[in-house]
């Protein structure tokens, strides 16, 4: 094991890799003839790197098989993997099995992004916390002394797996806390835990020592992506990111979505009642067949700043409500209240904590929408609030400390046909809560020259309401009750 630590991190991968793509269907009990011809009294013969495989490796003691030796880490998400006797790898979360690391790193890595060519297996698995392409390197070494190490230019340039053995590391390194395993959703409440205080709100994100967001009275200028370059923890976490559209960097959105119109219609209320951000779930459903995200129902979250058991409650309540509607957590929503609705640094390091925590265990992709509401901001054109979709793209391999780009999301909206009962009781619900709270919005008092808070809530809620118009009548009686509530 002495001959691994003077083993050059990365190796030749880029060439392995290469040669992978070239010809898919190898694999490496194909490719092992190749090195057992070296392996007798030719074995001094240069070898290509293609045909050194995990079983040769375990043949000749650089490896033990064992349960759970084996892991990639891979933006924020750790897999762990048993390897075989016969040198296969079973994925411990599934029972996957995979003949060669770059397919396993392939697969676990489309998971995360679907836009992911490659896996980069020998630079990306790490065998006991050291990668496998320091054994290949180790191996070559002993039985090929004579032979000059390959180009180290070349080895797994660009990959993001050039991280820490620790998780806690990882995650400093990546400038946000490890993400934990799959549980019942819980992030997005953690996150209505930290900001929704009957004083200031705390910023998106993860990192609760951030100084609290109050209300703001001095415009954030939005800057481009481009602009950012590498993550900085100098960086003001609330400076404001414009969104990338796929077509601007000639990619496809990887997936559809459909937003139903009392989903806008209760978010956007919700956003409008109190002077601090609020922040909610998104219940629905994806289709894989169609790679359609379908949201239905929004699931404000009523806590406040410091109260973990209530925060406990109504997350508690949100799981059962999913449950017993046949939903799935499809996304969440958070509100910009006089800002507008772009997301800031720490929205974008949250919403890719949540697309990794909601795409869990499972064997296929999932997406995870965000969605943020500006009711106040004085830059939307007329009183209807910005309620913006958006979802976020990993950062470049060659840059993976970058932070990952904001990506517009086009979504197709749905009409419902009438206002449901669900709706109008959490409305009324939310009106109770804030009800007397300092943060609350004085609806007679005039957001602009000649229109009142009421005025402009009324206004933006229209153009998300259902085709049945008998329900003005109940509105009316919760606007009513929103004149009372101060």
């Amino acid at each position: 094991m002495a001959a691994l630590a003077a083993a050059s991190p990365g190796g030749d991968e880029g060439l392995e890799e290469d040669e992978d793509e070239l010809e898919p269907g190898l694999d490496e009990a194909e490719a092992e003839p190749e090195v057992a011809k070296a392996a007798g009294a030719a074995r001094g013969a240069v070898l290509t790197r293609r045909g050194i495989t995990l079983r040769v490796l375990l043949r000749d003691g650089l490896l033990e098989p064992g349960r759970g030796v084996l892991s990639i880490y891979y933006l924020g998400k750790k897999f762990v993997g048993d390897l075989g006797s016969d040198g296969t790898i079973t994925w411990q979360e599934t029972g996957q099995v995979f003949n060669s690391p770059s397919a396993w790193a392939t697969h676990c890595k489309r998971l995360v992004n679907p836009a992911k060519k490659s896996g980069c297996g020998w630079a990306s698995v790490r065998y006991k916390g050291q990668k496998l392409d320091q054994y290949k390197a180790a191996w070559l070494r002993k039985h090929q002394p004579n032979v000059p190490p390959p180009d180290e230019s070349l080895a797994s340039e660009g990959e993001e797996e050039e991280l820490p053995e620790d998780e806690e590391e990882e995650a400093a390194r990546e400038g946000r806390l490890a993400v934990p395993e799959p549980a019942a959703p819980k992030r997005p409440e953690e996150r209505s835990k930290k900001q929704q205080g009957k004083g200031p709100a705390e910023p998106a994100g993860t990192d609760g020592g951030s100084a609290g967001k109050r209300l703001e009275v001095k415009p954030r200028v939005p800057v481009r992506y481009c602009t950012l370059g590498t993550r900085d923890s100098a960086r003001n976490p609330q400076t404001l990111v414009e969104v990338t559209s796929f077509a601007a960097i000639n990619k496809f959105q990887p997936f559809n979505v459909a937003i139903s119109s009392n989903v806008l219609l209760l978010l956007d209320f919700h956003s409008h009642l109190t002077r601090s951000e609020v922040v909610g779930y998104l219940g629905g459903r994806w289709d894989t067949n169609t790679q359609l995200l379908t949201v239905l129902r929004a699931f404000p979250c009523r806590t406040r700043l410091g109260d973990a058991e209530a925060a406990g409650a109504v997350e508690e309540e949100i799981c059962q409500s999913l449950f017993l509607r046949g939903l799935s957590l499809v996304g969440w929503y958070h509100s910009h209240p006089f800002g507008p609705a772009l997301p800031s640094l720490h929205d974008i390091d949250a919403q890719m904590d949540y697309q990794l925590k909601l795409q869990g265990s499972g064997n296929g992709f999932q997406p995870c929408l965000g969605l943020i509401c500006g009711p106040f901001y004085h830059g939307n054109p007329g009183v209807e609030s910005k309620i913006a979709p958006f979802w976020v793209m990993p950062p470049p391999e060659q840059r993976p400390n970058d932070y990952g780009i904001p990506m517009d999301v086009e979504v197709t909206y749905i009409q419902d046909g009438f206002l449901t009962n669900d709706v109008v009781q959490e409305m009324t619900l939310l009106v109770e809560f804030y009800k007397g709270a300092p943060d609350l919005v004085k609806f007679q008092e005039l957001w602009s020259q000649d229109q009142t808070y009421l005025d402009k809530l009324k206004g933006s809620l229209a153009s998300r309401t259902p085709k049945d118009q008998s329900f003005s009548h109940v509105l009316e009686q919760i606007f009513s009750l929103l004149k009372l509530s101060g």
